[in-house]
């Protein structure tokens, strides 16, 4: 099976697609002041973050080639999001359908509400499951971000728009990642994975 085939959903997704949260998007009925940042997949630092695990795990190369797949994608899926359109980006070369199905409902969103993101996103990933046994072995992520460095920009009015006041600058969230043909793809985004936690 291709990189690029349709998969199972591995868990229900949030309502909405992942821009409900961060992009301040109205949605599933929601008022105007639906302004609760989208659930990203995270803006990553230039290299990917060492694995959270001991010179004697085993799986270390493992996580760290967990780690730097998610990253890259972070990274692609920012670049989209600064221009509301994923044209020009490699998307397709680290997230699966169903992932870049969330995506791709943000985007149209961002273009439906007139706006961009500026800023980075902050981030302090994990592999906190790895099962190598799994028939297609299979990782999931938690991601401490952070909002600080991150806005929503609304390009006709030109101004940004705020952060609700009960958004939390830092909450968890998980991913999960899958090695198809010998590369690890993200498969799923869960922006309600760490259940509100804040970091």
């Amino acid at each position: 099976m291709t990189a690029r085939q349709a998969r199972p959903r591995t868990r229900a997704l949030a309502l909405c697609g992942v821009v409900g949260l961060i992009l301040g998007l109205t949605g599933c009925g929601g008022s105007s002041d639906d302004t609760k940042p989208p659930t990203v997949l995270s803006t990553p630092s230039s290299a990917a973050p060492e694995p959270s695990a001991s010179p004697a795990d085993p799986d270390v190369a493992v996580k760290a080639a967990v780690l730097a797949s998610y990253s890259a994608m972070s990274r692609e899926q920012m670049k989209a999001y600064r221009q509301a359109d994923a044209t020009g980006t490699d998307l397709e070369k680290y997230a699966t359908t169903e992932a870049l199905g969330q995506i791709r409902n943000d985007l149209a969103g961002m273009q439906a509400a007139g706006t961009v993101v500026r800023g980075e996103l902050g981030h302090d990933a994990e592999v906190s499951e790895l099962d190598m046994d799994a028939q297609t072995p299979t990782a999931t992520l938690s991601d401490c971000v952070d909002l600080s460095g991150y806005e929503t920009y609304d390009v006709k009015a030109k101004k940004a728009i705020p952060l609700p006041a009960q958004q939390p600058l830092r909450y968890i969230m998980t991913a999960t990642a899958q090695r198809w043909d010998g590369r690890w793809m993200v498969t799923d985004i869960d922006p309600q994975g760490g259940a509100g936690a804040t970091c």
